[in-house]
């Protein structure tokens, strides 16, 4: 792999994408990184080998730029890079909300630009990684991002149009699980269990579930209601969940974070 490769903003998805480009076979000689701090930019050269640069820099050098920075820090960096960004340069996004649209009107034109929404799973390889183009990148451009960001997880090819709805479910969706997962906990505790056996119950639960999601090709509804038997334990619990709106809770909880991912494309931080 020759081309280099530069992670502007390297954050914990940041270094999580570099960690895991090196293990899929990515020489560090090809990987830059910049960082807010110069402390943290050492500390990524020593840990992986990579080269700290400035953000002008590696617009110079890269081939491809990633952008990890926070969606409300993306205009300032943009005012940095775009004097020193080539036309033929990638420019990737994973900031919630920005559109490629907003990117290609800054940069030269002709620019090609990709929009990722990738989630924190990615620390652990687990990432689900959701990818479209703008309107100069090519299928090689795709191509290209998808080997980068598999080596982190799985990738997936929307329209942009749908990239605010993933965000909902799959960039904010490993915060989701992790309430649920707080939630079962107390309610383990509060049925009479030491907090580590209902910790350790519930993840390997969530664990087993998940990957019987994955790989048994059942639709969920089946799965569940292998395990509800009548007027057993489960569809009592079920009963309960429903009775206090946990579904409808969910839907809205899903459309808040959508429109919140529209409003961030507006430029409202608020």
């Amino acid at each position: 792999m020759t081309q280099k490769v530069a992670v502007l903003g390297t954050g914990k998805i940041g270094e999580a994408l570099i960690s895991g480009m090196i293990r899929a076979g990515w020489t560090p000689a090809d990987l830059l990184v910049t960082a807010r701090r110069p402390e943290r930019a050492e500390e990524l050269r020593t840990r992986y080998g990579v080269t700290p640069v400035t953000n002008p820099e590696a617009a110079k050098i890269a081939d491809t730029l990633i952008l990890t920075v926070k969606p409300q820090d993306m205009g300032t960096l943009l005012d940095e890079l775009a004097p020193h960004v080539p036309a033929d340069r990638l420019v990737v996004s994973g900031a919630a909300g920005i559109t490629t649209a907003y990117f290609e009107e800054r940069l030269a034109p002709g620019t090609p630009v990709i929009r990722v929404m990738t989630n924190t799973p990615a620390l652990v390889d687990e990432a689900m990684s959701v990818i479209s183009a703008g309107t100069h990148a090519t299928a090689d451009h795709l191509a290209h991002t998808e080997e980068i960001f598999g080596a982190v997880g799985k990738t997936l090819r929307v329209p942009e149009s749908q990239q605010d709805a993933c965000t909902a479910l799959s960039g904010s969706g490993p915060a989701y699980f992790f309430y649920l997962v707080e939630a079962m906990t107390d309610a383990g505790i509060l049925l009479g269990l030491p907090r580590d056996k209902a910790h350790d119950l519930i993840v390997q639960s969530a664990i087993g579930a998940a990957t019987m999601l994955r790989d048994s090709g059942e639709h969920p509804v089946k799965l569940r209601e292998n395990v509800t038997s009548p007027a057993g334990t489960t569809i009592n619990a079920i009963r309960e969940l429903e009775n206090h709106g946990v579904r409808a809770a969910l839907i809205a909880a899903l459309e808040a974070a959508r429109d919140r991912s529209r409003a961030l494309a507006t430029g409202n931080n608020s």
